[in-house]
C-alpha cells in the first residue's frame, strides 16, 4: 500500500471512490450506499486484454432476494438468485427452464455455532442457556437431533445429501500422498457417518435432563436468529425449529426463530454473540487445514468454544487451542495434518459446533459462463471478473452440467500432468 496516500487520506481512506488507489482489473467509477456501486474497466491494467467485460452495475433493491428473478425476466439485470420457494414453477416453464441452472459447489463450509458468551436480552434466558449448553450431554442432543438433509432441502429440493459435509473441512480441500484430508484416522469416522441420530439423540437428552436437573429449566430456550434478506435462511430456521423440536420435544426445548436484520447482519447478531444457535460459515484464505481450524480458536470471531467449561488445561489454554498450537509448529505435512485431523474431530466430537454443509448451493439466472472464471478453492477468486464474459442467453442446467463435466476433467488433467 502507498503509505504516502494512506497518511494524506488519514480515517478518510477507503469511504469514498476517490480515498481508494487502486491495481486490479477494475476501478470504482461510482459508490452510493444502498443506492448502487459501480465498477469500469482500469485501462492501465497490467493484463487489462483478459478483462472483457467494460463496466458492472450493482444495484441495490432492499427487496432483491424475492424480486431479482422478475427483473431478470424482464432484462433489467443479468444475475439473479433464484429462490427454492419458486425453483419448482421455474423448471416446469419451458422459457424459464432456459433460463436457470446449478451454481457449483465451493469450498465455503457451513455449520451451527453454538454460543458459550450468550450476550441477547434476558427475555431469551441467556443465564440458563449458558448452563444449559455447557453440558456435553445438551450440546450431544442438539448435535445428533439435527436432521441436516431436511434443512438442506430449502437450498437443494432435489439432491440435498450431495451438499451435507460432517466435518468443517470439506473433502477434496488438501490431501497427504493420495489421501484426502477428511479421511486421515482422527477423522474417517465423522467424515463418513450422517450426525443425525435419533436414537442416540433420545439417549442424550435424557442425560442431559438428569445432569441439570435443578441447574438449568426446561424447557432451555434457544435463540435461533437468521438473515431477513434470505428467504432459504427464514425456511430453513422454521425447518430446523420444527424438526429438533418434533423430535426433542417442546419440553426439552424451545428454538426461538427470530429476524435479523437484512443488512449488518454479522456485525449486529453474529460478531456481538446474541443468538443461542446460529447457522454461520467459514471460507478459506489459503490451502493448509489451519484455515478452517482458527475460527474457532481464542483470537476466532463465532461462538466462543474456548469459553466452554470443563477444557483448560495446566498452561492456561483449552484442549483444542492446544491441539491447534502443535499442529501448527509442526513441520512433517503428514503429521502436521493428522494432528489437525485430531484437533477438529475434537471440536465436533465434543459438540462444540455442528458442520452441516458445504457453500455453492442453489441456483442462479445468470448471462455469466462459471467456467470461464477465474478459480481457486481459497480466497476471493471466484468474486472476480476478469476473464468472463457476458453470454448472449444465459445458461441452461443441462448446459451447465455438461461444462461442469467437461472442466472436472480438464482441471484432473492439469493436476495430473502438474504431479508428473
Amino acid at each position: 500500500m502507498n503509505g504516502k496516500f494512506i497518511a494524506e487520506k488519514g480515517a478518510d481512506f477507503g469511504t469514498t471512490r476517490e480515498n481508494f488507489l487502486y491495481n486490479g482489473a477494475y476501478i470504482l467509477d461510482k459508490f452510493e450506499p444502498q443506492n448502487e456501486r459501480v465498477l469500469v474497466k482500469n485501462n492501465t491494467y497490467w493484463d487489462q486484454d483478459k478483462v472483457l467485460i467494460d463496466r458492472i452495475r450493482y444495484k441495490y433493491n432492499k427487496e432483491a432476494a424475492t424480486v431479482a428473478p422478475e427483473l431478470f425476466l424482464r432484462g433489467e439485470i443479468d444475475s439473479a438468485s433464484i429462490p427454492t420457494s419458486i425453483i419448482d414453477e421455474w423448471f416446469k416453464d419451458d422459457k424459464k427452464k432456459s433460463q436457470v441452472r446449478q451454481t457449483q459447489n465451493n469450498f465455503y463450509t457451513y455449520f451451527y455455532a453454538l454460543n458459550f458468551n450468550p450476550q441477547f436480552d434476558a427475555e431469551y434466558e441467556p443465564d440458563n442457556w449458558k448452563i444449559a449448553v455447557n453440558n456435553k450431554d445438551f450440546r450431544k442432543s442438539i448435535f445428533h437431533a439435527l436432521d441436516r438433509v431436511s434443512a438442506m432441502l430449502t437450498v437443494e429440493p432435489y439432491n440435498p445429501a450431495d451438499l451435507l459435509s460432517n466435518t468443517i473441512t470439506p473433502k477434496n480441500f488438501v490431501d497427504v500422498a493420495g489421501v484426502d484430508y477428511t479421511q486421515l484416522t482422527p477423522f474417517a469416522t465423522i467424515s463418513n457417518e450422517d450426525s443425525f441420530n435419533k436414537e442416540l439423540a433420545l439417549e442424550f437428552k435424557e442425560k442431559a435432563k438428569v445432569a441439570l436437573a435443578g441447574k438449568a429449566t426446561f424447557p432451555v430456550k434457544v435463540l435461533l436468529p437468521y438473515n431477513a434478506g434470505s428467504p432459504d435462511w427464514a425456511n430453513r430456521s422454521q425447518v430446523v425449529e420444527q424438526q429438533i423440536e418434533k423430535l426433542l420435544g417442546t419440553d426439552y426445548v424451545d428454538i426461538i426463530v427470530e429476524a435479523g436484520p437484512a443488512t449488518g447482519f454479522l456485525s449486529e447478531v453474529r460478531r456481538p454473540g446474541k443468538f443461542a444457535l446460529l447457522e454461520a460459515n467459514w471460507g478459506p484464505d489459503y490451502a493448509d487445514p489451519s484455515t478452517y481450524t482458527d475460527p474457532f480458536t481464542v483470537d476466532g470471531t463465532y461462538n466462543k468454544p474456548e469459553l466452554a467449561e470443563g477444557y483448560t488445561e495446566a498452561n492456561g489454554k483449552t484442549t483444542y487451542q492446544n491441539l491447534v498450537d502443535e499442529a501448527k509448529v509442526t513441520i512433517d505435512v503428514a503429521k502436521r495434518y493428522e494432528l489437525f485431523a485430531k484437533a477438529e474431530a475434537f471440536l465436533i466430537e465434543e459438540a462444540l459446533v455442528i458442520p452441516y454443509s458445504v457453500g455453492g448451493s442453489g441456483y442462479v439466472a445468470s448471462k455469466l459462463n462459471p467456467f470461464e472464471a477465474q478459480y481457486s478453492p481459497f480466497g476471493v477468486t471466484a468474486e472476480k471478473f476478469k476473464g468472463q464474459q457476458v453470454l448472449e442467453k444465459p445458461m441452461s442446467n443441462d448446459e451447465f452440467k455438461k461444462a461442469l463435466a467437461q472442466w472436472e476433467q480438464e482441471r484432473a488433467d492439469a493436476l495430473a500432468n502438474a504431479k508428473k
